[in-house]
């Protein structure tokens, strides 16, 4: 099973380990649309403040995040899985996990970065602030810089198992999963039950709890409507969508009432 998540815009802070190595992350076939973004986001982070500000979209509240762009070469890198935070993050609280479930989630959980393209929890990364949505001045839109890379890399990393897709819609512009990939694919929507609309807070935390669940419960379905089963059989309610031909995900809808 591989797991499709966002990132977070709040990050935690570096800290103090050895800095970035990004021969060292995972998915190698990304290093080199990953250097691009690298180099022209330091670049454009350590000229002029008030351009970078606009091009990432950054309050002036935000503006320290400008200079921790500028160091991301040198700054500290932790696990991903530390560097994230967030509504989802919080409610998946992978720091608590049991060593198993720890061990599943390194290797099924993928987060999308407009930064790292994509990268394992695992993977040693610094704080950093970019997102899907930036159009760097160079490169353009970061989603269409991904798509090219992504469309050869992930294929590979989805095996022959499920794909859970839990990303927003920016992330998912990024990579679509096509013909048989998608026909093994999930995205999930949650619900506020009582108005069927998504809600932010309702659909990142239970996504989150969604991960823990099945991550906790050393759960493998191999496909879309196992996988509804055992989302059932965990407490949720699911309303589930097969593809109406083939080569398309199906659709999955998880009803809450309300998020603890």
């Amino acid at each position: 099973m591989l797991v499709l998540l966002p990132p977070s815009e709040g990050k935690a802070a570096s800290g103090r380990g050895a800095p970035l190595k990004l021969e060292s992350l995972s998915l190698p076939g990304l290093t080199g649309a990953r250097e691009a973004v690298l180099t022209e986001l330091v670049e454009l982070c350590t000229g002029d403040e008030d351009k970078a500000r606009e091009v990432l979209g950054l309050s002036e509240g935000l503006r320290g995040e400008v200079a921790k762009n500028a160091e991301l070469r040198t700054a500290g890198a932790r696990p991903a899985g530390e560097i994230y935070t967030g509504v989802l993050y919080d409610a998946l609280d992978l720091a608590s996990l049991d060593t198993s479930a720890k061990r599943r989630a390194a290797r099924s959980l993928l987060v999308f970065s407009g930064l790292w393209g994509a990268v394992r929890v695992t993977d040693r990364i610094p704080s950093y602030r970019c997102s899907m949505g930036v159009k760097l001045p160079g490169l353009g839109a970061l989603g269409a810089h991904w798509r090219t890379p992504m469309a050869s890399v992930l294929p590979e990393a989805a095996g022959d198992g499920l794909v859970l897709d839990l990303r927003s819609a920016a992330y998912a512009a990024a990579w679509k999963p096509k013909g048989e990939v998608a026909g093994r694919t999930a995205s999930v929507r949650v619900l506020h039950a009582p108005t069927r609309k998504v809600v932010s807070h309702f659909n990142k935390a239970t996504k989150g709890r969604i991960v823990r669940s099945l991550l906790t419960a050393g759960a493998a379905p191999k496909g879309p409507a196992e996988l509804v089963g055992v989302l059932r059989d965990l407490g949720y309610v699911v309303e589930a969508e097969a593809p109406a031909k083939t080569g398309q995900a199906w659709s999955l809808d998880v009803l809450v009432d309300e998020v603890h």
